[in-house]
């Protein structure tokens, strides 16, 4: 195959590692596209104001080559994050965590963490909507799990249980989110027939 300017392309070459180490650095992104266009459309309609939380990072070392064009070579994360979106609906604090998962069976806990467990207690200690968006990418369904359930079976897997809510216990447990066109994720639909 040539390119348009007339060089041939080269395949890349096919011996090497056969076992690669799967690269899940942009694992559920496309749940996170999808919930920031929503918090988008929510924002130009006036309905909602609700962003995604910053990641705080302390940056060690940048090199500046020049001026317009700073290169970040060494940073740390200051502090483990919390839920990755918060703001406010119809006079509610919103808080929440985006997960995707290709398991067909079940969510594996082992995609929230500790703090986070923590940092959703206490926002329902205070009067917050707490809850955690679950997209199945292999069913394409996405569920809003209301906090209040996610931490019986955080409490469960911590006494020795199974360490993942199946599929069958969010379908009943959640509320389905209907993928649509304008507002890809409409989970503040949901939130007015479970919270509101």
């Amino acid at each position: 195959m040539n390119y348009p300017n007339g060089h041939k392309r080269t395949p890349p070459p096919t011996g090497g590692k056969k076992n690669k180490k799967p690269d899940y650095s942009n694992r559920g992104m496309t749940l996170e596209e999808d919930i920031n266009q929503t918090n988008q459309a929510y924002l130009r309609s006036g309905k909602a104001v609700i962003h995604k939380k910053p990641t705080p990072v302390q940056i060690v070392n940048v090199d500046f080559p020049k001026r317009s064009a700073a290169v970040i070579k060494e940073a740390y994360f200051k502090q483990p994050s919390t839920t990755d979106y918060n703001g406010v609906y119809n006079g509610r604090y919103i808080d929440f965590e985006a997960k995707e998962t290709k398991n067909k069976t079940s969510f594996p806990l082992s995609n929230v963490h500790e703090h986070q467990i923590q940092h959703m207690k206490q926002v329902i200690e205070h009067g917050g909507i707490c809850f955690i968006i679950l997209r199945f990418s292999q069913q394409e369904e996405t569920y809003l799990f209301p906090a209040e359930k996610l931490f019986s079976y955080w409490e469960r897997q911590n006494s020795g249980g199974r360490k993942s809510i199946p599929y069958k216990d969010i379908q009943q447990g959640g509320h389905f989110i209907p993928l649509k066109f304008h507002i890809r994720v409409d989970y503040l639909s949901v939130l007015d027939e479970v919270y509101l």
